[in-house]
This record gives C-alpha cells, structure tokens and sequence, in this order.
C-alpha cells in the first residue's frame, strides 16, 4: 500500500513549525520509524508532514549540575555510542542499544518515541520509571510535564494543538542508584509483550516500579516498598494495580518485573559501579 497524497514542510524554527502544525491535519515527523509503516498503512492520513529532523533546537543536549536535557530530535544511536552523556551512567546506552534494530536506531529519535507513545516502546516505560520530565513549547511559552503525565494513553500524549516537545529532562540519580529493566520479545528487534522497570535512589528516597507493554500508558505501582521489599509479590501488585485486568493476562508482566527486581537484588546495574571502574 501507499500513503495518502499529502504536502511537506521543513520548518528553520520551532515557532515556524508550531505555525506550520497549526494547520489542518498537519503532524510531525522526526525518525519517522514508527509514522513511515503507518502511512504506506493509510493508519495516518495527513494533510501535512512538518519534518522537525534537522531543527537545531531539538539536536541539543544540556548537561547541568543536577541533570541532563536531551534535545527530543537525539537519535537512540547517539544515546548508545555515548555521544550525549548518560546521567544514570550507562542504563540508558544498555536501553538504546537493544531498541529495534541498528538501522532504526540511527533514525528514530528518543522526543519521537515518546510523542508516538507506543505502549510496548522502551523510552515509554524507562522514562517513566526515571521520573523524567518533557519540555513543551506552545504559544504560551515552555512547559514541564512529568512523562507519567505526558503518556495519557496508547498513541496519546498531554501536548495541545501548535505544541512541540523540545526536550527531555532526566535528574541526575546518585552514585548508590540502581535499576533493573526487562522486556520480553518473541524476536529481536521486536516490540515488547511485556516491560518491566524498577529503579531506587537511595538519597533522595525515589523508589519506582513500572510496568509497560499493557496496551496503555505505563503503570506505576503505587505500593513500591511492599514489592521492593518482598511483602508484595509481582503478581499481586499487578493486580492491585490494575483490578480490571484478569490475572492470566498479566503472567509475563509479573515474570518481568520479577526479573527486573533481580537485577535489583544483586547490583547487576549499580551506579556506583560504572563511576568507580
């Protein structure tokens, strides 16, 4: 099949592209790894692609004292080969590098994913469970949504009409940080059936437990501790969390964050590991 006869726009600005995102039917296009398929699909029928690809603005990255600000257009290879830093110190490089394939990874683009907001996507579920923030930028100026907010569901996100997300803000955890992150695929390259994240900050007393690959935005246990501590098991935080579910179909969910508290347990993904080697 074929896309939709539609025109195109390469905006210099992020304003000019705002205006151009004003019209009709118009959506934007970054990596265009997950929008290609749909439009050879006739899944998305524009009017109107306004590419945000070459846009300077969103190519930056900021390393502040408490944080770093990847620019949304940062490609996941860029994020693998270390070319922006890593504030976690090498989890988000180990996500990057099992997305997809390399081919994609050298196009498709960390804002991109999140904005497509594919519920079995790895920045989804990750960026969730690292309590990142997205920069916006609308006719009222710049906002900062926490990705928990900004994902409102599957292909859906918080951002108004003539909005862009610029950024993504990710706190800079401390050195006894640790984290653990599975994902179930039937092959490589594929997406997930099922995810699972879990990362504790001892220093600020930040412990989150994340499910994704639901068919919905994330799931954040609201009883971390419980299951972080063993009282609670995989299972039955799932149900807790989502009691409209039937248990039978959350099985490799629980075997994920099973797996993911593991890493957890023995210091797989220390922090103060990669800082000190």
């Amino acid at each position: 099949m074929k896309p939709v006869a539609f025109s195109y726009s390469r905006p210099a600005t992020v304003d000019d592209a705002r205006a151009c995102l004003g019209r009709d039917n118009a959506i934007p296009v970054a990596g265009n790894q997950s929008l290609g398929p749909m439009l050879n699909l006739r899944l998305a029928r524009p009017t109107e692609l306004v590419d945000l690809a070459t846009l300077g603005t969103l190519r930056r990255t900021e390393e502040a004292e408490g944080f770093v600000r990847f620019g949304a257009g940062v490609t996941h290879a860029e994020i693998e080969d270390g070319d922006v830093p890593d504030p976690t110190g090498h989890w988000l490089q180990q996500v990057a590098e099992n997305i997809a394939h390399r081919a994609v990874r050298n196009r498709g683009t960390l804002g991109g994913s999140l904005c497509h907001a594919d519920p079995a996507a790895d920045w989804v579920t990750v960026m969730t469970a690292l309590d990142a923030a997205g920069i916006v930028e609308g006719p009222s100026g710049q906002r900062r949504i926490a990705i928990e907010e900004f994902i409102t569901g599957p292909y859906a996100t918080a951002l108004a009409e003539a909005e862009v997300l610029v950024a993504v803000q990710v706190a800079k955890p401390s050195p006894d940080a640790r984290w653990g992150y599975w994902k179930f695929t039937r092959q490589v390259g594929e997406f997930a059936k099922a995810s699972a994240a879990v990362f504790v900050d001892p220093a600020n007393g930040t412990r989150r437990c994340v499910v994704g690959a639901l068919g919905r935005q994330p799931v954040v246990l609201p009883n971390p501790d419980a299951v972080l501590a063993g009282s609670l098991t995989p299972d039955d935080a799932l149900a807790q969390a989502l009691p409209g579910r039937p248990r039978s179909s959350l099985g490799l969910h629980g075997v994920a964050l099973t797996r993911a508290l593991a890493q957890i347990a023995s210091g797989a993904n220390n922090r103060g590991d990669e800082v000190a080697g």
